[in-house]
Order: structure tokens, then C-alpha cells, then sequence
């Protein structure tokens, strides 16, 4: 399986996903605005929730720096919103199921997990700048610490939260 290979200075891939409410989600949606897409593997599970509540605890702070948040995973919209609702996630969280774009971000692929080779989510996240334009391309990265990471990267403040 062949996945796409992002790197900073193309354009994002555009997609049109429903969320965790049933509302189409554009790129386009976001014109004008930097963008932080993370893809995660699957709602309500131990990495994800962590990684999850961790954008949620830093959700002011990134839209105070000029940064919306967007979630993508293959579970469905009921899913999204019974994970949305169990911990208070305040972002979209957006429904891929037939992986057309996380394949599209090269987040969908081969993976190797305590020396067993799979398919599926490789979790990612992708800083897309105001003009759609990919400005980070951080594959594999681990759901603890990923948020603080992605600070240090972005150049933000230390202060994760409110």
C-alpha cells in the first residue's frame, strides 16, 4: 500500500469529511486561518484519549496563538460523538472511514507495532498555514507528549493551557 508523502511547502490535500455532529467539514472552511489536523487511529482508546485531552487542555491556548484544531480518524460520527461528549473534546473531530484522506496526508498505512506489521492509522499531525499551505509534517509521533512537542516546534508559549 502506497501512501502519499507530505513535506512542508505543498499544499495540503483539500477534503470535505463529516464531523462528530453529522456537518460537512471543509479545508476550505479554514481559509485564512492555520490549521492543526492530527490523525489518530481510534476514538476512546487509551493513546488516543490521552492524545485527545491534551489538545482539549490546550485548545485556548493554540486558538489564542491563531491555530484551529481538527481531529481525523475512521470512526464513524456516532462514535466521534460519544468520544466528543466523554471528555468534553471542544474541536472537530472528523469521520474517514473509507481513509481517502488520511491516505491523501500519508496517514494511512503499514505500520509496526511490538514486532507485528498492520494496516491502518499512522498517527500524524499536519500544521497547515492560513493559504492551505502544509508548514509541518510530523509522522509517527506518540500520543503522550505530542501536544507539548508540537509547542516547542510551533514556537509557542510554555504555558499549555488557559
Amino acid at each position: 500500500m502506497v501512501t502519499s508523502t507530505l513535506t512542508a511547502g505543498q499544499p495540503a490535500p483539500a477534503f470535505t469529511l463529516p464531523d462528530d455532529q453529522g456537518h460537512l467539514v471543509s479545508l476550505t472552511d479554514f481559509a485564512g486561518r492555520s490549521v492543526i489536523l492530527y490523525a489518530y487511529p481510534k476514538a476512546d482508546t487509551p493513546g488516543c484519549t490521552t492524545q485527545a485531552c491534551d489538545f482539549r487542555d490546550s485548545l485556548e491556548s493554540f486558538q489564542r496563538d491563531g491555530f484551529a484544531l481538527v481531529g481525523i480518524s475512521p470512526d464513524s460520527p456516532a462514535a466521534l460523538a460519544r468520544f466528543r461528549d466523554k471528555y468534553q473534546l471542544s474541536y472537530p473531530l472528523l469521520s474517514d472511514p473509507e481513509h481517502g484522506v488520511l491516505q491523501a496526508y500519508g496517514a494511512w498505512g503499514e505500520k509496526s507495532s511490538y514486532g507485528r506489521t498492520s494496516v491502518g492509522v499512522i498517527r500524524s499531525t499536519f500544521v497547515i498555514g492560513p493559504d492551505a499551505v502544509l508548514l509541518h509534517v510530523l509522522p509517527n509521533v506518540k500520543a503522550t507528549g505530542h501536544v507539548e512537542m508540537l509547542r516547542r516546534i510551533l514556537g509557542l508559549d510554555g504555558a499549555a493551557t488557559g
